[in-house]
């Protein structure tokens, strides 16, 4: 269950329903200044949610950006747009993406409007992390730009992923700076060989520093997971 919070409004924007037991419980006297609204976002006919990774406010304030696993908790195989721009009222406005990603799961909506998704490739069975393309080359492991609009501006990481000096395994989220520079949180998993660090790239996507590793020493990471 994914939920956003503005001014006025707590939404409910995909997976699982509210009960009136899980309701939460008012801390103070003042009185609730947000109400609920389950079923906000209006989903096209026939498509149900699946797991809803991100959410983000479009530039424009009003506008809200969902990166949705195509019904399920993997896009491996879906020809559904796992990208969706809905307006306030909830009416959908804009969906891409479909054959691009296995797993989307953070996202990010720069100054400019653009639309920045990572792909973690963590999610589903063994088979649909390894999933390929159409044109028969692996998917997944890397980080996209879009313009508002859903054309590709840039990509980051290399498809089916690299690990060590290469980039991106299991990237998590990614946040741009206002001077454009660019941080990608990377590794979703546990295991010993994971990679667990923050990586910085220049506006044009040059490689400029490389932060962290897996560990639980000073300095070291375990699965950061959110920027």
């Amino acid at each position: 269950m994914r939920f956003l919070i503005v001014p006025g409004l707590l939404a409910i924007v995909g997976g699982g329903s509210l009960g009136a037991q899980s309701a939460p419980s008012p801390t103070n006297e003042l009185p609730n200044p947000y109400r609920t609204v389950e079923g906000w976002a209006k989903m096209p006919p026939g498509r149900s949610w699946g797991s809803t990774s991100a959410v983000e406010i479009d530039k424009d304030g009003t506008s809200i950006w969902v990166a949705e696993r195509c019904g399920a908790n993997s896009c491996a195989g879906s020809k559904l747009d796992p990208i969706l721009k809905f307006d306030s009222t909830g009416t959908l406005l804009r969906s891409f993406g479909a054959g691009m990603f296995l797993s989307p799961h953070g996202i990010f909506v720069d100054r400019d409007g653009n639309l920045w998704v990572t792909d973690c490739a963590c999610t589903g069975s063994a088979e649909q992390r390894n999933s390929k393309g159409a044109d028969g080359q692996p998917l997944g492991h890397q980080v996209y730009k879009f313009s508002p609009e859903g054309t590709l501006l840039l990509t980051l990481g290399k498809r089916g992923g690299g690990r060590d000096s290469s980039y991106f395994w299991q990237p998590n989220d990614v946040l741009v700076a206002p001077n454009g520079d660019i941080f990608v949180a990377e590794g979703h998993s546990s295991a010993e060989a994971a990679n667990a660090r923050i990586l910085k790239f220049s506006k044009d996507g040059r490689l400029l520093k490389s932060i962290g590793k897996r560990g639980t020493a000073r300095g070291e990471l375990d699965q950061p997971h959110a920027l």
